[in-house]
């Protein structure tokens, strides 16, 4: 009988320990502070150690529970997805966060298999509309809506 009868999530649970393990890492040099005052190092500490906790219980469930092996490894869609959050992150400085949003949804719509034009846009349309709410309205994100050429203004 083997050890991992669930690869799935024997593999999940791994990959939230790693990120957990680097969230401790990367925090260990920062202040910790209190519950009431929080420092710096606070929701990356807790964090590290909630997903630390999630992963090694995934992981444990993979051992004990039966479930299907592992599909192969998609890489078409990952690096497409990966390629989508490149170019908003590159173009959201020079054409604002309405058309890097509308880009960052129709780049990695074309990773699905599912692709339709009238979906991407009302999707991108959301998403965008979303954006500007939460991080110019919201938080004062000092990003231009639109693009710089066209006066980036809100």
């Amino acid at each position: 009988m083997p050890l991992i009868r669930n690869p799935k999530d024997f593999a999940a649970g791994l990959l939230f320990m790693a990120f957990g393990l680097a969230a401790l890492v990367i925090a260990r040099s920062y202040p910790l502070g209190t519950a009431s005052r929080m420092g710096p190092g606070y929701f990356p500490r807790i964090l590290g150690i909630l997903l630390l906790g999630l992963g090694s219980l995934l992981s444990l469930s993979g051992c004990r529970s039966g479930g299907e092996p592992m599909s192969r490894w998609h890489w078409r869609p990952l690096s497409i997805v990966l390629l989508s959050v490149l170019v908003w992150g590159l173009a959201a400085q020079w054409l604002g966060l309405v058309v890097a949003s509308l880009a960052l949804v129709f780049v990695s719509s074309v990773a699905s298999d599912e692709f339709g034009w009238r979906e991407a846009l009302l999707s991108g349309a959301i998403q965008a509309a979303s954006m500007v709410a939460v991080f110019i309205y919201g938080l004062g994100v000092p990003l231009p809506v639109w693009p710089v050429f066209l006066g980036g203004g809100r």
